[in-house]
């Protein structure tokens, strides 16, 4: 039985996993725990982003729909919790948080392979209906060097994308996602 989200338990054992699975550095693969806290602590300690976000205010969550050829067996809603240039923390969070944030962008992974690659751009992306936005738009655009700044910074993690994987590679990660949404329901 998965632990509940939110919970000092949660929190706790969640950040037990990053540091456990962090152990060997990076490069990590693109949507694992590890590669959330690294992304995180790149955006924290990022001076052109606080400057850039100091007046955005809200959740954004990146939802990425199931891709299991690659080993993403299951949808990933990574929650950013932002507050006027400051990333108050970012972790992979089950459906119901994911969905309870402020602006929730979802889309395929393919999609946000190609936003990370900086291929993509993700305000045009929503308005191209290639990814989809649940929240206001304006909003959004109006914090386009903020969201800029994110989209450079999760490139800048130089991650190992899942489709990059041997077929050993995707098995791991299957089984790790399946073990991760049993304890942490994510």
């Amino acid at each position: 039985m998965a632990l509940t989200y939110g919970t000092d338990e949660w929190i706790r054992a969640y950040d037990e996993l990053v540091k456990e699975r962090a152990g060997g550095g990076p490069p990590y693969i693109m949507g694992t725990p590890e590669w959330v806290a690294q992304y995180e602590k790149m955006v924290q300690e990022d001076a052109e982003y606080k400057e850039a976000a100091k007046t955005w205010e809200g959740s954004v969550v990146i939802h990425i729909l199931p891709k299991p050829e690659v080993g993403l067996i299951d949808e990933m809603y990574i929650f950013m919790d932002l507050w006027h240039g400051d990333c108050r923390f970012m972790r992979i969070v089950p459906k119901d948080a994911g969905e309870a944030g402020d602006f929730v962008i979802t889309g395929e992974y393919d999609r946000w392979r190609a936003v990370m690659a900086k291929e993509l751009d993700t305000v045009k992306g929503m308005m191209q209906g290639k990814l989809k936005l649940k929240g206001d738009l304006p909003t959004i655009v109006r914090a386009v060097k903020a969201a800029s700044r994110l989209v450079d910074l999760s490139a800048a993690t130089e991650p190992k994308f899942p489709d990059e994987l041997s077929e050993e590679e995707i098995e791991k990660l299957r089984v790790f996602f399946r073990e991760a949404k049993e304890e942490f329901g994510i």
